[in-house]
């Protein structure tokens, strides 16, 4: 009887623990699915390929993120966009770290776009077009390197595609200086403090001084005349 109870006990711990272990694992799967959603939400790389409902991204970085995030708003088949900041070395950058700070990190906008709309190429060439990308020390009134103009490649069709659209333009007699624009693969995508979330929508008054006053509209026709902003509704 005693041997008996003993061999019940030694069952029933083995179970317990093989039910530990199953736990443990399965735990870790989720939580390895997890931490690759999170990885592919912030650095935007996952997302490149069609996802379950078909949409892709595009990051680009055109000089201040309120007024590329306003442009590519008006990008039919565009459906979200996300300013933010990339590029960099420091871990969850902030707006004043990133403009006051040696943080390496751009002012960026995560594109969300439907293929079936827009194609990674239209996208391209209306970044292109809204932007002065001969300009190596910001854009318009906005100074220093996190203005600069950069293509973040999520994937290397995207790379490819990038540098081929880069060559197109600079060879295109359209452009007077050299397009100093670099296309780089994407690192880590840090989405920026809400208040710059739409920020165009949210203070138009303000906005609509700041562009006017930053001259970018009209060094943008300026150099690119009747294509300036081409591909915007």
């Amino acid at each position: 009887m005693q041997l008996r109870r003993s061999t019940h006990q030694l069952i029933a711990l083995a179970s317990a623990i093989a039910v530990i272990i199953i736990g443990a694992i399965s735990f870790g799967a989720s939580s390895l699915t997890l931490g690759a959603a999170e990885t592919a939400e912030k650095t935007g790389k996952a997302p490149a390929h069609p996802t379950s409902d078909g949409r892709k991204i595009a990051i680009f970085a055109g000089g201040c993120f309120w007024c590329v995030e306003s442009d590519f708003d008006k990008v039919p088949g565009v459906l979200e966009t996300i300013s933010g900041y990339t590029g960099g070395h420091t871990e969850n950058p902030t707006y004043k770290e990133v403009s006051n700070k040696d943080t390496g990190h751009y002012e960026a906008l995560k594109i969300v776009y439907d293929p079936n709309k827009v194609t990674y190429e239209k996208l391209l060439y209306t970044f292109w077009r809204t932007v002065d990308p001969t300009d190596k020390g910001g854009q318009f009134c906005d100074r220093g390197d996190s203005y600069r103009t950069a293509i973040f490649a999520v994937d290397q069709a995207q790379l490819d595609a990038a540098r081929q659209s880069k060559e197109k333009e600079q060879t295109s007699g359209k452009l007077k200086g050299r397009i100093v624009t670099p296309v780089i693969m994407a690192s880590q995508f840090y989405k920026a403090e809400e208040y710059h979330q739409n920020y165009y929508n949210k203070s138009p008054l303000r906005y609509k001084y700041y562009r006017y006053s930053c001259g970018r509209d009209s060094r943008i026709e300026k150099l690119w005349g009747d294509e300036a902003h081409a591909g915007l509704k």
